[in-house]
């Protein structure tokens, strides 16, 4: 790992020049205390159209020379999802700490391997779940902790919207990592895992598209306590994109879109059912991409190989689920 520059700025390098790296890379450019180091991308044009938008100090034609930027202290990778398991190892063999957008494999074997990498090397690695980091859905999870809610009884939450059909776009081309599952489903199944942890029981229905790939999925999780989760995720309908968890004791909504979340309601249930709920907001939910970016640069500096907010282990759980979903549409 290499040292700051002189100004102590935390230098960022970006793997990618799509809307989610320019969404990610316009907050880490603001953020106090980072920059944007250096871009790579297979076309050094789009690498360095991209490198004025977020201010970077060099544009490279390859991952690989961007990787070995001596400035670039850790590795934000934003590439389609077939793309990660190439880049994610490269980086780690490194020696860059990386952020890898979800998913961080294709296939759970993709991703353990990823995560083998790092532990064995000692070099950090972290999934760039952002819902985990906001702080909406961080109440949720401390409220859920805290007992307020009773036992919880039943998580439900939806993600999905009309995808016009083209084989070649990211979500419908198997080649790509396409479907619904890895790149909207994700949420919803990260949400349960979040407050519920591995799942004792899974059933998957649904449809597949023209492509081959996932189109439409509901799928219910069951918990050997009795605790469920009614999931849904699509390309083809628009779903309502809110999610609820009832305990014995109260409930929370979280109002669309619940992964980006910037308003929910706790309800805890005393003598009097009535009572109003309580109303929490937040302005933008951007915040999450800056709090995930100061994660890994605060673990990174404090020679921590993986976060306690995004933990591997997480990760893999999740990819493990969706993986079984998968293989259950056929």
């Amino acid at each position: 790992m290499t040292a700051t520059n002189a100004a102590d700025t935390f230098g960022w390098g970006i793997a990618a020049t799509g809307s989610i790296a320019e969404t990610v890379g316009r907050v880490i450019a603001a953020e106090p205390g980072m920059r944007i180091a250096a871009v790579g991308s297979r076309n050094k044009d789009r690498a360095a159209e991209f490198a004025a938008k977020v201010g970077a100090g060099t544009a490279y034609g390859s991952y690989a020379d961007m990787i070995a930027d001596p400035a670039v202290e850790a590795v934000y990778v934003a590439t389609p999802h077939a793309q990660h398991r190439e880049i994610v190892a490269a980086a780690l063999a490194a020696g860059k700490p990386v952020l890898c957008e979800k998913p961080l494999g294709v296939t759970v074997a993709e991703a353990e391997a990823l995560v083998a990498q790092a532990r064995a090397a000692d070099v950090f690695l972290m999934e760039a779940m952002w819902m985990r980091f906001n702080p909406l859905i961080q109440r949720v999870q401390a409220t859920v902790e805290s007992g307020a809610l009773g036992d919880v009884r039943s998580v439900s939450a939806s993600f999905g919207f009309p995808m016009p059909y083209d084989p070649e776009h990211r979500l419908w081309n198997p080649a790509l990592g396409g479907g619904a599952l890895l790149d909207l489903g994700i949420y919803p199944v990260a949400l349960a895992y979040l407050l519920l942890g591995a799942p004792d029981s899974m059933a998957a229905v649904g449809a597949l598209g023209p492509s081959g790939v996932d189109a439409e999925t509901s799928l219910l999780l069951g918990w050997d306590g009795g605790a469920r989760a009614m999931l849904e995720t699509s390309l083809v309908s628009m779903l309502p994109m809110t999610a609820t968890v009832v305990g014995t004791k109260g409930r929370i909504d979280i109002a669309p879109a619940f992964h980006a979340a910037t308003q929910i309601s706790v309800h805890t249930y005393g003598a009097d059912f009535g009572a109003a709920p309580e109303e929490f907001r937040i302005d933008s939910p951007a915040e999450a991409y800056a709090a995930q970016a100061r994660e890994v640069r605060d673990c990174v500096r404090a020679g921590r190989v993986e976060s306690r907010i995004m933990p591997l282990d997480a990760t893999l759980g999740v990819l493990r689920l969706l993986e079984d979903a998968r293989s259950a549409l056929g």
